[in-house]
């Protein structure tokens, strides 16, 4: 299917236009791949940034200084590059989302502004965002980003966004009583009605998808503490380092498969798009 961008240009689909701007966009395609990455990106941002703060006993604000750190590498990194390096892309996205789960813990917790105050705080600062997003450029964008201002406002609302999504989850998990497991389902519930939202209904794409993005980040919170929590919290007891590791591993096996299989289709598709010798 034409991209909305290439349709509003007047380009055919697959135009050489349309190609080289995909080959030059910083980020992934928005498939169910990505999504999978994402909420494993967002579980391991949960898990990692406990076994830091809470594991190793180094406390919410060392923690976050330490995931800052390396956020701001990774996104030096993905800055720099000149294409989509599904490496420096997902590093960026689990350091946003260590930095979410301190910086949270920090405001929910240390500062005592508890899940409600700190998730209205943020959420009125992730509508502030893509509104200025909005206003500065002109459009939200989602699977295309090329221009360095969208790619910073792209990030920011990234971190804005994965720090409300653990004030949400820990707010539906602890403060309503739901527990890990129900509250993981309950983000999951939500998160299958934008889906279908995305057909049945004319609500542009990029709302939907910051709509799912920021709904992902407590699936991924809820399920990060349903491995970890013990038992008697309503968890499965798995520590948070073992849990950390294996996330990863996860990640790391679903982007390289889909990785090849985009290089797959690339190399099949050259010798079609070569023009034929008389």
């Amino acid at each position: 299917m034409a991209s909305l961008s290439t349709m509003q240009r007047g380009l055919p689909a697959n135009s050489p236009t349309d190609g080289a701007e995909d080959a030059l966009s910083k980020v992934p395609q928005v498939t169910l791949a990505f999504w999978v990455v994402k909420i494993l990106a967002t579980t391991l941002g949960e898990t990692g940034g406990d076994a830091l703060s809470m594991t190793l006993k180094l406390g919410y604000a060392e923690s976050t200084v330490i995931f800052l750190a390396f956020f701001a590498c990774a996104l030096f990194a993905q800055v720099k590059s000149r294409h989509y390096h599904p490496v420096f892309y997902w590093a960026v996205v689990v350091a946003t989302t260590t930095v979410g789960t301190t910086s949270s813990d920090y405001f929910d917790r240390t500062l005592g502004l508890g899940y409600v105050k700190s998730s209205i705080i943020l959420l009125a600062l992730v509508v502030g965002v893509l509104a200025l997003w909005r206003h500065s450029t002109g459009a939200i964008r989602v699977d295309r980003i090329t221009a360095r201002k969208d790619e910073i406002f792209y990030w920011v609302t990234i971190l804005v966004s994965n720090t409300l999504g653990t004030a949400l989850g820990d707010f539906v998990a602890t403060t309503t009583g739901l527990g890990f497991e129900r509250g993981a389902l309950v983000f999951a519930g939500l998160i299958a009605l934008v889906a279908l939202a995305r057909y049945a209904t004319g609500i542009p794409s990029s709302v939907l998808f910051w709509a799912a993005y920021v709904l992902t980040r407590p699936l991924g919170a809820t399920l990060g503490d349903t491995l970890t929590k013990s038992p008697a919290e309503g968890g499965l007891g798995i520590g948070r380092i073992g849990s950390s590791i294996a996330i990863a591993a996860a990640m790391v096996l679903v982007i390289a498969t889909t990785s090849l299989r985009n290089r797959m289709a690339t190399a099949r598709a050259q010798p079609a798009a070569r023009p034929a010798h008389p």
